[in-house]
């Protein structure tokens, strides 16, 4: 590949430059029930280039790729091309991220094994989950990848980190009458076989109380059980109006110091903004810009605690950015398994998607899959849907006193709440 730098560095129309990288090295392996169909290995790089032009007291900036293909011709008349772009864009000024050196790695399992080893394992962990008799694995999908990421630019940030990530794909299907399918995906950086058994295990079950699962024969009124997966949702969305843009666009929800709880009875929701979470594939150690990752607490026992976000709208608010965090880890709460089992609930296993409006303070989404417990036994319900206000049901949160992992998300394994209807 040519080198973009020292082109960069001769251009007189532009003022500053960031070049950023990613290299992904990838096994991917691919099943038709349990037989293997392809094997593919790759190598990628992808490079992407930001100019920046200071013109009137503003920043503006345009981005373009370079490819293995690009010629220093086509680069220089790529960098011109945006130079034009940049010097007709006013964003406030403002300074790029400098003077950071980092060579870093995010530790991960992944890395003690070859990628076609630890690909079978992961296959092999899902395919033992496949036990029940009207029930299959209908197809499969692998993913191992590690990421080499750089980010440099005209100001003396040089910065590298690689990561590891793996992927599976499953489609857990029940043939009782009618087939039903569901579908699994699941993304990690840290391998544990029993744990994946057991998470397919359930999505067989799942899948089977899908094909069985019916209307509810009456009213059901009760609070309503959310998992790790749909509660993470929950919880990006309170967190993320906390961040440097949207206070500097006045979009922001909520204001450091603000109750996001306004009289909580049940418990209080802690929110901490991170880098680095264990078993997360979003884990960095520094953001596209540059910018070193700086943990923050961004709600705490239920207020508003702290802005975070990138070096350009800190620096419009005059903070200290603490670069753009992607990973979340809420604190574990008072209930237990034992305590819930103690009266009625709803369990919302699986959803189109819950819906988090903070600014009309609803939350609600249609329910494809629960199950109804019924303080004795659990009955799998379908075709029902859930709907409130967001300021009542977090004000009625009970919150797991054990943690689980979902994507960017580490926190309750589930949540119970007051105040949301079935309907």
């Amino acid at each position: 590949m040519i080198d973009i730098y020292k082109l960069l560095s001769e251009n007189n129309k532009i003022n500053d430059w960031k070049v950023n990288g990613e290299a992904v090295e990838s096994y991917e392996l691919f099943f038709v029930h349990k037989n293997l169909e392809t094997i593919r290995a790759t190598d990628t790089e992808s490079v992407s280039v930001t100019v920046y032009v200071d013109h009137d007291g503003k920043k503006g900036l345009a981005s373009f790729k370079i490819f293995a293909s690009t010629s220093e011709d086509e680069a220089r008349a790529k960098i011109d091309a945006a130079a034009a772009k940049a010097a007709i864009i006013s964003n406030e000024y403002y300074e790029l991220p400098a003077d950071e050196v980092l060579d870093g790695e995010i530790r991960s399992n992944l890395s003690d094994f070859e990628p076609k080893e630890i690909a079978a394992k992961i296959a092999d962990a899902v395919f033992s989950a496949d036990t029940l008799g009207m029930g299959s694995i209908n197809a499969l999908e692998v993913f191992i990848n590690k990421f080499t990421v750089t980010v440099r630019n005209s100001r003396g940030i040089d910065k590298r980190e690689v990561k590891y990530s793996a992927m599976l794909e499953a489609i857990p299907t029940w043939n009782e009458g009618e087939s039903v399918e569901l579908y699994e995906a699941k993304r990690f950086n840290s391998f544990d076989f029993n744990e994946i058994k057991q998470e397919i295990e359930q999505k067989m079950r799942e899948v089977r109380d899908r094909g069985r699962a019916g209307a509810p024969a009456s009213a059901i009124n009760c609070p309503v059980l959310l998992p790790a997966h749909e509660i993470s949702s929950l919880f990006s969305e309170l967190a993320y109006g906390l961040n440097f843009s949207s206070v500097y666009t006045h979009s922001n929800p909520f204001s450091e110091g603000d109750a996001i709880q306004k009289a909580p009875v049940g418990d209080k929701i802690t929110v901490t903004m991170k880098g680095v979470i264990e078993g997360s594939t979003a884990s960095s150690l520094f953001d596209s810009d540059g910018t070193t990752l700086i943990d923050t607490c961004v709600i705490k026992d239920g207020k508003a605690e702290a802005y975070f976000g990138g070096s350009r709208f800190a620096q419009y608010l005059g903070r200290t950015p603490t670069g753009n965090l992607a990973c979340m880890e809420v604190n574990t709460g008072s209930l237990c398994d034992k305590e819930l089992q103690k009266s009625p609930y709803f369990e919302c296993v699986s959803m189109s998607g819950l819906q988090v409006d903070v600014y009309n303070d609803y939350i609600g989404g249609e329910v494809r899959l629960a199950y109804y417990f019924d303080g004795e036994k659990k009955i799998p319900i379908t075709s029902i849907s859930i709907s409130g206000k967001l300021s009542d049901a977090i004000n009625n949160i009970k919150l797991s006193d054990t943690a689980a992992s979902f994507g960017r998300y580490r926190g309750p394994k589930y949540a119970l709440f007051g105040g949301i209807q079935l309907v």
